[in-house]
């Protein structure tokens, strides 16, 4: 994966760029990666499934000619100007001596030793560990493992909480009522995001000449430390009471901006910021030209909004300490205890009568682990629980609120009673399913079985077949599911290695695309072919066939490395079928309104820096729901899930947004044509005597409201505004506009 960004990166830079990478199996084995992947190719990177052996250089040109043997069975030599090695992990230098000072075990690949069950619990107590310290491993699981650390760390020190903080003072903010706007510009050079693709001292220069800039420069990157020191200095020397970012994205940088102002003594609502990445060189890097002429415009429309902001107030609410958990499988059980160890109230909600979810299937795990002995301890945990409430065969009904304050009415699934939750965070862990495929003849045959069936019978004693097959990528990795399911190549080889210990003579046959067994799950793939099983690779465009012939089953395919038919007689057809989201994550979603992916997964705020937190603050994501994981990553998620949840319940109040609407009580005549419309549920239409009359107003829930704006938009008779927002000062930023072009 890291060859295939570097590649599109590179292609993305110099177009008629040729590239190519020799591969044994591609691992996209992440979430959106199948999809990157596939990106790649359409952009014209070519994958060739070959080691190369040799690389001379081309002593007249200097060129370099690598020598490999192609998918047809040719050797050959092939000319190019660069070639890139793709290097893997290794421990650092000094990881035995710090292991051994620390006194933690380390395994035989001289990474950190952990368990299955205590992903990041090291061999000693007290001392936790994450990231490629434990296991090579991408961002997104190493940001997990990191929140994972720090959960058993909360855990660890619960009754010490709080008592060691200090509150960060802010100089005294400055007074801008009634005063000029005097508004300084910071162009962000983002290395090749930005100035690869137009001229931010060019942009710069002219945010200079707007009117009320009294301040402009271009930065190579505003957000570094250097940056916001040089920001803080120019709001004073300056003497700035507006101030605007041109950078990436306020996502993930805006909250960063806001604090500089705070730190120089400007309210933090004197901020404004204009992307000029995401919706500027980002989409337009193929028309630089274009590109500038709209980052001039979003800069321009940002410095009018800019003069028109005002100093607002944040508002404080107490924070309702306890956390509503949505399912009931190892992830959901694993955040609950989590939370309740730390003293805070847990509402367990399982639409199943019983607790263990797609976890009371799993018999064995590839390590040797007994998964069932660990379901029933954490399951007598949770029912031991002081902390936890469970509401088996309950789903959630309604729910309203926000950060640290919802509500929510879940409802029995047998006699319909609704029951009311107050509770501060959500965590959502509903799991997901086994895809049961509807290719290969599955449900006509008792001898074709899924990678789950052929386990039970394994375990219970029920096999007896002398030549086993197995069919990777069933239904995955295509149309009806574009992604990879992660598991499906680790749990054949599982069940393979089963086979090969209990039952030796007996014939593995396992037909794969590309074996995913990424990071220490290597040495199963090692094993299984030391152990005898048979690998053999199936191109996409000849896929396997299937023949029922009475009591046997023909498999035929082709073998792409030597051009030749293959016929294989078995007495068991294994279907390695992926794991599909739960039908139900949709109407959740709408409950919640949360996103979801494409592939219809909860979809995480951000992949990378936020990987279980939703963009809806206050409800976190782990296990299943979020996509296809493996036992500890798993465990991982659902600690960090419990980790960010934490934060907040710890807190006793929580600071809410002061971009939200309020109510102009001259304007409002109680027409409630905003009150439909608005998608957080945030506005009540009240009655009151004014008088001796009966009036009609329309009330706004501070802790509901995020300041969209849909009620300013609807309302007829600008009753309704934000704060920052305003639409009746829209036709005075348009003129502003106009003049300036």
């Amino acid at each position: 994966m890291y060859a295939t960004k570097e590649a599109i990166i590179a292609k993305e830079h110099q177009r008629d760029l040729e590239c190519t990478i020799f591969y044994i199996d591609v691992r996209a084995f992440g979430k959106g990666y199948e999809i990157y992947y596939e990106r790649a190719k359409e952009l014209g990177v070519r994958y060739i499934k070959s080691r190369p052996s040799a690389i001379f250089q081309n002593p007249q040109t200097k060129d370099l000619i690598l020598k490999y043997i192609s998918e047809d069975g040719k050797i050959v030599d092939e000319t190019f100007n660069m070639v890139v090695l793709s290097c893997g992990l290794t421990p650092s230098s000094d990881v035995g001596a710090m292991a051994h000072m620390l006194g933690i075990e380390i395994d035989n690949n001289g990474f950190c030793k952990t368990d299955t069950f205590a992903p990041v619990d090291t061999s000693r107590e007290g001392i936790y560990a994450c990231g490629p310290f434990i296991e090579p491993k991408d961002i997104p699981e190493t940001v997990v493992q990191a929140s994972a650390a720090a959960s058993r760390v909360q855990t660890l020190l619960a009754s010490e909480k709080g008592n060691l903080i200090k509150k960060e003072e802010y100089i005294p903010e400055k007074d801008v009522k009634g005063k000029m706007p005097r508004i300084g510009v910071f162009v962000c050079h983002c290395g090749l995001n930005i100035g690869g693709v137009i001229d931010s001292k060019g942009l710069a220069k002219y945010a200079g000449t707007l009117k009320d800039v009294v301040f402009a420069t271009d930065r190579l990157y505003t957000c570094s430390e250097d940056s916001i020191t040089a920001i803080i200095s120019a709001i004073k020397e300056y003497d700035l009471n507006r101030v605007v970012v041109a950078a990436c994205t306020p996502r993930t940088h805006e909250p960063l901006f806001r604090d500089v102002l705070r730190k120089a003594g400007l309210n933090k609502y004197l901020f404004e910021f204009a992307n000029i990445r995401d919706q500027c060189t980002w989409v337009h890097r193929e028309e630089p030209q274009f590109a500038y002429e709209k980052a001039r415009d979003l800069i321009r429309m940002a410095v009018a909004k800019a003069r028109l902001l005002e100093p607002l107030n944040t508002i404080e609410l107490p924070v309702e300490k306890s956390v509503l958990v949505l399912g009931g499988g190892v992830a959901c059980m694993t955040s609950a205890l989590e939370l309740a160890s730390q003293k805070f109230n847990v509402y367990l909600i399982e639409k199943d009568a019983q607790l263990g979810g797609n976890f009371r299937n799993i018999r064995y795990l590839i390590d040797g682990s007994n998964p069932q002995e660990k379901l029933n301890e954490i399951i007598k945990k949770i029912n031991s629980n002081s902390y936890i409430k469970i509401f088996l065969r309950h789903r959630v009904d309604s729910t309203s609120g926000s950060l640290g304050n919802f509500e929510t009415d879940i409802i029995s699934i047998d006699n319909g009673k609704k029951t009311r939750i107050k509770h501060g965070a959500i965590v959502i862990a509903t799991g997901a399913k086994e895809y049961k495929p509807t290719e290969y003849n599955y449900g006509t045959h008792k001898m074709i079985v899924t990678q789950l069936e052929l386990e039970k019978m394994l375990s219970e004693n029920i096999f007896s077949s002398k030549n086993v097959v197995m069919i990777q990528c069933v239904g995955f990795r295509d149309e009806k599911h574009k992604y990879c399911s992660r598991i499906c190549c680790t749990e054949a080889i599982k069940n393979a290695l089963f086979i090969k210990e209990k039952y030796p003579e007996t014939n593995v046959y396992i037909l794969y695309r590309d074996i995913r067994t990424y990071g220490f799950k290597e040495k199963y793939f090692t094993k299984a072919r030391e152990k005898g099983v048979v690998f053999i690779r199936y191109s996409t465009d000849k896929r396997p066939t299937v023949e029922l012939q009475n009591e046997k089953i023909a498999i035929r395919l082709e073998d792409p490395m030597l051009k030749m038919p293959i016929e294989i007689e078995s007495d068991l057809l294994t279907l390695s079928t992926g794991i599909e989201p739960d039908p139900e994550n949709e109407n959740l979603a709408k409950l919640l309104k949360l996103p979801v992916s494409s592939d219809g997964f909860f979809l995480e705020a951000h992949m990378k820096l936020r990987p279980v937190d939703f963009a809806s603050d206050g409800i976190f994501l782990c296990g299943l729901a979020h996509f296809p994981k493996f036992t500890d990553e798993t465990i991982s998620q659902a600690l960090a899930a419990s980790s960010r949840a934490s934060s907040i319940l710890s807190k006793g109040t929580v600071t809410l947004d002061a971009a939200i609407s309020q109510v102009i009580d001259e304007a409002c005549d109680g027409c409630a044509y905003c009150i439909d419309p608005c998608p957080y549920k945030a506005l009540t239409l009240i009655e009151y005597i004014h008088k001796g009359e009966i009036k009609k107003t329309v009330e706004n829930d501070v802790a509901k409201c995020k300041g969209c704006g849909v009620c300013q938009a609807t309302c007829p008779k600008k009753g309704i505004r934000v704060n920052n927002f305003r639409l009746d000062q829209l036709s005075a930023m348009v003129d502003a506009l106009l003049q300036e072009a």
